[in-house]
């Protein structure tokens, strides 16, 4: 450890990097290649900026992809409400295409830079930002440690650490330790996590709740609502939604099994990386069913029995048409999607059994009746079939979703007192004009 308080492995991480740039541009271009990374905006992930810096104070705001970036939303609104720029980064195409649409006015998106030090030099360098807010689990070593040599305040929220994770990180407790006592406030989802935190050497902790359960819906353009409404109004219909490999052949199967006893039954897949459309709508085309898909221009029609909805950003309008949805991710162990926007709108979930990003969330729900496990491809099917037959038991467990959701709220109030005397100390030192 040298007296800097950075142990020897970090600094090998340090200069690795360093010495490893043209690995990390040689990987930025494969991904470009692959279509994971916005060609026009690469360089945004070497950190050189693409959007003048505003003036005034500015909060830096950071979610890895969709989910985490979304359970800002709430912090970001009311940042911007106080008078702050909000400058959100995050990760992946997909998050960055919802953000554009979903962003309050005075905030801002860019992509995050990787974690090498000259990228995270510049684009502290030209964003210099106030404060940094990072969602959940995104510990990365040269950001941390460039913010806490410019004195920028560093404040994990909604975080997340698992006993997995904490085992993890104690066989290595100096790395943890210095990277975590140079956090100034640790946001954790539960009181379990926080203890985690804290062992591991966080100096500050509270248990703040889940920001996830404040999320509001997801939004629906109400004409593309109401056109389809009227498309499939009178069928029985049901939702796969953000679906992982495998998953999709669960519900081409269930779709099989279900259709004689549920005439004109139509099966909606949303795919969560929606370049895998054709691939699905060939799947369940190559297995005898009549197959629409959104991105080419197809409808949900009565000579379509299943529907991809291989768009970006137009789940809560198939959430919004579906009153039956299994949340994907879950049954590949992908670790489970996000319940909570079915929850807010008035639908039944089902899930597979690996729900861990999600744990506490599908705790709440199905402690109050508003979500049930299944745990292959055969239960979904029998789980789907018998919520079908059943309107009544389907708009219980709608409710009772709602309900969970709605009485575990709370974490957003709780995440803006917390952060309170940072916006303080801003006002006290004439950076903030109030």
């Amino acid at each position: 450890m040298r007296r800097d308080g950075v142990p020897a492995l970090l600094r090998a991480y340090h200069y690795g990097l360093i010495a490893g740039e043209p690995a990390l541009a040689g990987l930025l271009a494969w991904r470009r290649r692959r279509g994971k990374e916005d060609p026009v905006r690469l360089p945004e992930r070497t950190g050189r900026p693409g959007k003048p810096r505003p003036a005034g104070p500015l909060v830096w705001a950071h979610g890895a992809s969709i989910g985490e970036a979304l359970s800002l939303l709430g912090l970001v609104e009311r940042l911007t409400r106080r008078g702050f720029t909000v400058l959100v980064t995050s990760g992946t195409r997909t998050s960055a295409e919802l953000l554009a649409r979903r962003l309050p006015r005075g905030a801002l998106h860019q992509f995050a830079p990787l974690d090498a030090p000259r990228y995270v030099a510049r684009f502290l360098d030209h964003w210099r930002p106030d404060l940094a807010l990072v969602a959940e689990s995104e510990i990365w070593p040269n950001t941390i440690l460039a913010l806490h040599a410019r004195e920028v305040p560093l404040i994990l929220v909604n975080g997340r650490m698992s006993e997995r994770s904490a085992k993890a990180w104690s066989r290595t407790p100096g790395i943890a330790r210095a990277l975590l006592s140079r956090i100034a406030l640790c946001l954790a989802q539960s009181r379990e996590e926080a203890e985690r935190f804290a062992r591991l050497g966080a100096p500050r902790v509270e248990a703040g709740g889940n920001l996830k359960f404040d999320a509001g819906p997801p939004p629906a353009d109400p004409e593309p609502l109401r056109q389809l409404a009227g498309v499939v109004a009178g069928r029985p219909v049901w939702l796969a939604a953000s679906t992982h490999p495998g998953e999709e052949a669960a519900a081409i199967a269930a779709h099989r099994a279900l259709a004689r006893r549920h005439p004109g039954l139509l099966t909606v897949v949303v795919p969560r990386h929606p370049e895998r459309g054709p691939t699905v709508a060939a799947d369940a085309a190559a297995a005898g069913l009549r197959v629409g898909r959104r991105a080419a221009g197809g409808q949900p029609h009565d000579k379509v029995d299943l529907y991809v909805a291989d768009t970006v950003g137009e789940l809560g309008l198939f959430y919004r048409l579906c009153p039956l949805a299994f949340v994907g991710g879950s049954l590949a162990r992908h670790g489970g999607q996000n319940p909570i926007e079915p929850a807010r709108l008035d639908t039944a979930i089902l899930s597979g059994p690996h729900v861990r990003n999600f744990a506490s969330v599908y705790a709440a729900l199905e402690r109050a009746g508003g979500a049930r496990t299944v745990r292959d491809g055969q239960e979904l099917t029998a789980a789907v079939g018998e919520l079908l037959a059943d309107p009544a038991g389907r708009q219980r467990m709608a409710r009772a979703a709602a309900a969970a959701i709605e009485e575990a709220g709370g974490a957003t109030d709780r995440a803006m007192a917390a952060l309170e005397p940072f916006i303080c100390q801003l006002m006290i030192a004439g950076r903030f004009a109030s």
